[in-house]
């Protein structure tokens, strides 16, 4: 019987394509002294094009947008450091988000988060959410020393959370880093589709939305 249900972070419980068009929008128009010569458009394109949906360092984002738009009075590490401090402020959560967990919290569940990132960084996006509280265990990447699809990072979420790999879920929508990790210590899945990845054959149940969710877990009983 399922009695944990775990989640990735970007993609899945931040909308993060929605958040970065936020955050580089508002950080053009904070800082256009020294962007003025470069069309807004260009910018955010430009940015949300390195950045390859998160998997690309932000230092290395900075860097190239410095020496390609040639941006003076300003260093790609000031870039980075808003970058940092800034994008907390741009978080949008997907649709259902509260009324979910809401939901599990009152059925009964332990709830986790699996991320991979910065510890700072991801701290700053999960408590800027306001969902901080809901959860049981949060694990993140940097600070466990450790990256999804490792299966060690999931093996330590269970472990903390005093329960067993077959009677837990994972939700993500990452087709490898999230379901196949997941699958690899026996864990039922759920992925959240993206259309950025191919369909994840093998997860147990895939959803579009996070409402979806407490009807699949009864399903999984």
């Amino acid at each position: 019987m399922v009695n944990s249900v775990l989640f990735d972070l970007d993609g899945t419980l931040l909308d993060r394509e929605a958040s970065v068009e936020q955050f580089i929008a508002a950080q053009y128009d904070r800082l256009v002294a020294h962007l003025s010569h470069i069309r807004k458009t260009d910018y955010v394109s430009r940015f949300i094009e390195l950045d390859c949906r998160g998997h690309v360092w932000k230092d290395k984002v900075y860097q190239t947008m410095v020496a390609e738009l040639e941006i003076g009075g300003i260093g790609w590490q000031e870039l980075l450091d808003d970058y940092e401090t800034q994008f907390q402020f741009h978080c949008i959560p997907f649709d259902f988000l509260f009324d979910v967990l809401n939901i599990l919290k009152q059925q009964g569940y332990l709830l986790g988060i699996i991320t991979n990132g910065l510890g700072k960084f991801q701290t700053r996006s999960i408590e800027e959410l306001k969902i901080k509280d809901y959860f049981d265990v949060i694990l993140i990447s940097e600070i466990e020393k450790v990256r999804k699809p490792q299966p060690e990072i999931f093996q330590r979420a269970i472990d903390r959370l005093g329960v067993s790999a077959s009677n837990s879920v994972f939700i993500g929508d990452h087709p490898e880093a999230d379901i196949l990790g997941a699958k690899n210590v026996n864990m039922k899945t759920i992925w959240k589709r993206n259309p950025y990845w191919q369909q994840s054959e093998a997860a147990d149940a895939v959803i579009d939305e996070l409402n979806e969710i407490p009807l699949i877990l009864e399903q999984f009983k």
